[in-house]
């Protein structure tokens, strides 16, 4: 059976981009006959806003985005992440690091390594007097190649372009590439539809998935929602926040039109059930547009103004 999910984190309310990626995930799963489930991404807590979880949540509800089974949170599982890292010390694969980020891009650039590839500092054992901060993957001379639903072929040599990647923060909390895949794997996540801002993690959540033995659900990346700045909307940025109790229909009728599904004029506005029976029985992926990012500033005027 087919199986997808939307997993936000609850940094703050749902914007257009959010709503972009939950109707892709959404009508993929339901046009295939399929479950949809919501996961809460809550592993960041000094990222996160008070109540976010369920208001994104309730806003999911109005815009008729109805999940299936119980939602789960990830903040809830810390001794399952924490099974799967003891698993990977075993094998070997895990060493703590000592670096900052000022000694990481110092080493990478002496080393003429591209920005953000970790130079192996700690590698062979931590530096006199330092404590270990961060726990670190082993990643050796591997590359991890996929085909994207709708990216098509990606590769990715993940020494030389990423290093060995952090599994537990120096903060404390596990990391996302760590949780994702063992949320994914219990779950029986088949299909993952999402922004392709996430689209250079897949290869190390690919490589984590065979460390540990699971299965690779299928992938497909959809565009990312900009602004005219080429931004990536979101919190940061100053993302206008999806309003639950308003203009639900129009909003899904914009980001139909994102997706390039092109719902009838006479359904913009439309109450969110019958807009989205329309794109159910209407999705069709092969109109998708395959670029990674698209400019959102006509559908976000017309969903916030």
């Amino acid at each position: 059976m087919y199986i997808g999910r939307f997993a936000p984190s609850p940094t703050g309310p749902l914007h257009f981009g959010s709503l972009v990626a939950a109707l892709g995930s959404f009508l993929d799963a339901r046009a295939r006959g399929g479950l949809w489930l919501v996961r809460i991404e809550d592993i960041d807590p000094p990222r996160e806003q008070p109540g976010a979880s369920d208001a994104i949540l309730h806003t999911l509800d109005a815009f008729g985005l109805h999940w299936d089974g119980e939602v789960l949170y990830q903040g809830r599982r810390s001794a399952v992440y924490e099974a799967a890292l003891e698993r990977l010390a075993r094998d070997g694969l895990t060493y703590p690091c000592a670096c900052s980020r000022k000694e990481i891009a110092e080493a990478s650039a002496r080393r003429g390594l591209p920005p953000g590839v970790y130079p192996g500092r700690c590698r062979s054992g931590l530096p006199p007097g330092r404590r270990g901060r961060a726990l670190r993957l082993r990643v050796d001379e591997t590359v991890i190649e996929f085909d994207d639903g709708l990216q098509g072929a990606i590769r990715q040599d993940l020494a030389a372009e990423v290093g060995d990647f952090i599994i537990r923060r120096a903060d404390g909390p596990f990391a996302y590439h760590l949780a994702v895949v063992v949320d994914d794997a219990e779950q029986g996540i088949t299909h993952i539809v999402r922004g392709a801002d996430l689209l250079d993690s897949t290869p190390r959540q690919i490589y984590l998935q065979r460390l540990l033995g699971v299965a690779s659900p299928h992938y497909l990346h959809l565009p990312v929602a900009v602004d005219a700045r080429g931004d990536k909307l979101s919190k940061q940025t100053h993302a206008a926040p999806l309003e639950p109790d308003r203009a639900a229909g129009d909003a899904l009728w914009h980001a139909l039109n994102f997706l390039q599904q092109v719902p009838p004029a006479a359904l913009r506005g439309a109450p969110p059930a019958e807009l989205l029976g329309w794109a159910v029985s209407h999705w069709a992926p092969e109109h998708l547009p395959a670029s990674q990012t698209r400019l959102a500033s006509d559908a976000v005027s017309g969903v916030t103004r």
